[in-house]
């Protein structure tokens, strides 16, 4: 389960193969430092720390979406049910609320992981993603963002290692917040673009319609 008082629970089983992007993704590498000779009688530097973050290679993978039971199962809350199956799948509790997020911490498929589902609307994402990186220690190449993407079909995901936003409001927050970073991996959900005059914020804030939820259900399956 990944819900948290602010984040309502999500639909039924579905399939996507999203820990191929963890497992073929870069992962940065841990530096290897060594102490340098010293001088008889001077005190030899001390090793830089490391996080346990850091050890294990922790991925946060974040979903993006709108808190609250009127978003549920709408179009720019893809990334919410993506991370909802994932958490469901890999038995994670995600009901914890750290950095204004909803967390659930776990292993998926031999990966250390954080789920993460920001809870500061859609706009203000990066606020969580970023404090939650920093906090952790994880560099961008290991924070996977899961989002919705207008230019591509209904239910067409498409996975890239960085980029820019591409006009997505979650995303230019994060890249704004995250210091203008923008190598971090991405995967994107089709949702299409509206076919008559309906403006763009009205049309991802409706559901998926009948015919087209069988596709939905499937794109964000996770194993």
């Amino acid at each position: 389960m990944c819900t948290s008082p602010s984040v309502a629970s999500l639909p039924p089983s579905k399939r996507r193969r999203l820990h191929h992007v963890a497992a073929g993704s870069p992962s940065a590498q841990a530096a290897v430092t060594t102490a340098p000779r010293t001088a008889a009688g001077a005190k030899p530097q001390s090793k830089p720390q490391t996080t346990k973050s850091q050890e294990d290679g922790l991925w946060l993978i974040v979903g993006l979406g709108n808190p609250g039971s009127n978003y549920d199962e709408t179009r720019h809350n893809v990334g919410f049910m993506v991370i909802d199956e994932l958490a469901r799948q890999a038995g994670i509790d995600c009901r914890k609320l750290e950095k204004s997020a909803a967390v659930g911490k776990g292993e998926v498929h031999g990966k250390q992981v954080l789920l993460v589902k920001p809870v500061t609307f859609m706009n203000n994402s990066g606020e969580s993603v970023a404090a939650l990186a920093k906090f952790y220690r994880v560099p961008p190449s290991r924070v996977l963002v899961v989002s919705d993407d207008l230019d591509q079909p209904v239910a067409q995901v498409r996975i890239r290692a960085k980029g820019g936003h591409g006009g997505h409001n979650g995303l230019r927050s994060i890249i704004d917040r995250m210091g203008g970073a923008q190598d971090f991996p991405r995967i994107k959900v089709g949702i299409g673009r509206p076919s008559g005059p309906m403006p763009i914020a009205t049309y991802v804030l409706q559901p998926f319609s009948k015919a087209e939820r069988p596709d939905i259900d499937l794109a964000v399956q996770v194993d």
